[in-house]
């Protein structure tokens, strides 16, 4: 057989390495390291991918219709009981051309938000990085937006700070810039902006704040105005000094900015150095009574635990489901009104004239803020009595002090007292109450008590025991009792020798909240006043109610409850209007501290408790224009000698129905 032919075998070729790396022909780390070609082809594919899928994007999404605004329903409040408190109408806007807004207008609104808007492309790249960097780190979304983004951000979409949010709301403000003429944007910017006092819109603006069409506006009002844009809760001048210093500060910005950028001239510029103070804020008819005050309560509570701001309250549609009890709002209200009628003649009285009351009730367990008196009617006047500090709270203070010391640990008791020659005595004697009538007190009277324990100091509301109480256990000492309890830091007065004597400036809600930690064992809650918020049927979180801590012992709490309960009988027997307390009743739980007469009564106060709540009724004189309170002396007539009954008076009507 012939022989098969050798086949010569293939020789196998190197693999073709479609990318060299790692390189060849370089050693050690050197491998690694990408030539200048791979680093230019790997930008350029980068780069590539990005526009692809930008344009990618940028097509998909189209620019939806208007957001529901226009078809705004009202934010519904809701009392205890489920029954409607009030509906909030809907949004208060007018819509304007150009030729209706003056160039001043559109020149302070583009030196303020966007200087570079007639140029920009619609959005800004550092702006969207802060926002990004914020939420990175797990912060809230950033400002720093332009124009068009806040447009779009009004009209388009939902107010949520978000990233799926502010990624929409990039792609189109660039599509809009590129669709619509930059004047159509500037209008529709104004048309939709919130300017704060609920009016959403230039127009609704101008007349909100100087009575006036948009057009009218002056170049010093329309920087007012634009100030407005940076935030009208910290920039509108009427809500406060702070509020009034920033307006007028960002006011001279805007104005100097103006010029720093070529639309206004250093002559005209020159012209404006008043500030254009505009009108007083106003509230909605169906805001009138108490109504708006208790509004005004839950809606500060509602930005406190969610972040929702005005601008989103008043974009409505919210289901708002408060605390307050609609037969006690009303009954505080008659105690207030009946005994203003019954004890005050303004016209035959000058020291009855200006008189201001403001009061909360506090439920013990839970912190309930289950009804206020804000004042005669929040439409009137716009400060809340029941919630704004600024009203000095007396010798009602004393308790937190006796509180301390109790709590101290250094052997002080209820049985403490001082020497004549200032040294603390940490036990004595103790006897009955001067007057005491047997049946009537609501806790056990106890046998001989020197003049000098602290018992007999806070019934007596002594001053000068309780100076030297604080010096004694230390003034930062007192101040921590008094937050604990639940008085607001920044209402504190300085830590000075008259600390103790109720320098401090607490609102009625705090003063009765705080008291319910006397009145429950030591524990006690925030002050809390909306238990659950819905919009579209769905909860707005954040409305988790408060867990209750503890302020102080269980028997520091019992010790100064009692003394406080000498403290009532002994308030309530000195007015002559105590019978209707003795009439009937159980009077087990009634407790109550007061100013007294050695304070300087520029105020006076009474926190009682009884039926489960804790009641605070604050009077003061506050004449309209004026910094400062005015006397109390004299206010009800010589009966009430220095005006300090007044709100005991009220705290009794209130508590008996009479």
């Amino acid at each position: 057989m012939p022989r098969r032919p050798t086949r010569t075998p293939r020789t196998k070729r190197p693999r073709v390495r479609r990318v060299d790396y790692p390189r060849r022909g370089r050693v050690s780390w050197r491998r690694w390291v990408p030539s200048w070609r791979q680093v230019l082809s790997g930008v350029l594919l980068g780069a590539t991918a990005v526009a692809g899928l930008f344009a990618a994007v940028y097509s998909s999404v189209d620019i939806p219709d208007e957001n529901d605004e226009a078809r705004m329903q009202g934010t519904v409040y809701y009392w205890a009981d489920g029954s409607q408190l009030v509906s909030v109408g809907a949004v208060n806007r007018q819509n304007v051309t150009l030729a209706d807004i003056p160039d001043s207008m559109e020149n302070a609104v583009i030196a303020a938000e966007n200087e570079t808007f007639y140029s920009d492309s619609g959005v800004s790249l550092t702006g969207i990085a802060r926002a990004a960097v914020s939420m990175v780190k797990g912060g809230e979304t950033q400002g720093g937006s332009t124009i068009t983004q806040q447009y779009v951000k009004n009209t388009y979409l939902s107010q949520e700070q978000s990233a799926t949010r502010k990624f929409k709301e990039f792609f189109i403000s660039v599509k809009l810039s590129n669709k619509q003429s930059k004047q159509s944007i500037l209008q529709g910017y104004l048309n939709t902006s919130w300017f704060g006092r609920g009016a959403s819109g230039i127009q609704a603006a101008a007349v909100t704040y100087y009575g006036i069409p948009a057009k009218k506006l002056d170049p010093s009002q329309t920087a007012m105005l634009a100030s407005l844009l940076k935030g009208a809760e910290q920039y509108d001048p009427a809500d406060g000094r702070a509020n009034h210093e920033r307006a007028v500060e960002r006011w001279k910005w805007i104005l100097d900015r103006q010029v720093e950028i070529g639309m206004m001239t250093k002559t005209e510029r020159a012209s404006y150095t008043k500030f254009p103070e505009p009108r007083k804020a106003v509230k909605p008819t169906s805001l009138g009574g108490q109504t708006g005050y208790l509004v005004d309560i839950a809606n500060k509570y509602i930005k406190q635990r969610s972040g929702l701001t005005a601008k989103d309250l008043a974009r409505g549609g919210y289901r708002v489901h408060t605390t307050f009890e609609k037969d006690r709002v009303q009954q505080l209200e008659r105690a207030v009104r009946s005994t203003r009628k019954r004890d005050l003649d303004p016209d035959k009285r000058p020291e009855d004239k200006y008189v201001e009351v403001g009061a909360a009730s506090v439920r013990p367990e839970d912190g309930a803020v289950v009804a206020v008196y804000g004042g005669a009617d929040a439409t009137t006047r716009f400060a809340n009595n029941a919630d704004t500090a600024g009203v000095p709270v007396g010798s009602a203070f004393k308790p937190f002090v006796l509180a301390a010391a109790l709590q101290s640990g250094n052997g002080i008791t209820l049985n403490s007292g001082y020497d004549s020659a200032g040294r603390l005595i940490t036990s004595g004697p103790r006897a009955a109450v001067p007057g005491a009538r047997p049946g009537i007190s609501p806790v056990p009277v106890p046998a001989p008590l020197t003049t000098t324990t602290l018992r007999d100091a806070l019934i007596r509301s002594a001053n000068v025991t309780f100076v030297q109480l604080g010096k004694h256990i230390g003034l930062k000492n007192v101040k921590k009792m008094a937050v604990a309890a639940g008085l607001r830091e920044d209402s504190l007065a300085p830590l000075d020798t008259s600390f103790p004597l109720g320098t401090s400036t607490p609102s009625a809600v705090r003063m009765a909240d705080a008291y319910t930690a006397f009145n429950n064992g030591g524990m006690r809650a925030d002050p809390y006043s909306v238990t659950g918020v819905t919009r579209g049927g769905e909860p707005v979180d954040g409305f988790e109610r408060p867990v209750p801590e503890r302020a102080m012992d269980a028997s520091v709490a019992k010790d100064v409850r009692s003394t406080l309960g000498l403290v009532a009988w002994t308030t309530l027997a000195q007015d002559r209007k105590f019978d209707r307390f003795s009439g009937g009743g159980s009077l087990a739980d009634l407790s109550a501290g007061a100013t007294g007469e050695d304070d300087r009564m520029k105020s006076a106060w009474y926190i009682g408790h009884t039926q489960g709540l804790t009641t605070a009724v604050t009077v003061f004189r506050n004449k309209p224009g004026t910094p400062h309170l005015l006397g109390m002396q004299g206010v009800g007539g010589k009966r009430s000698e220095r005006g300090n009954v007044l709100p005991l008076r009220i705290w009794a009507s209130y508590a008996t129905g009479k």
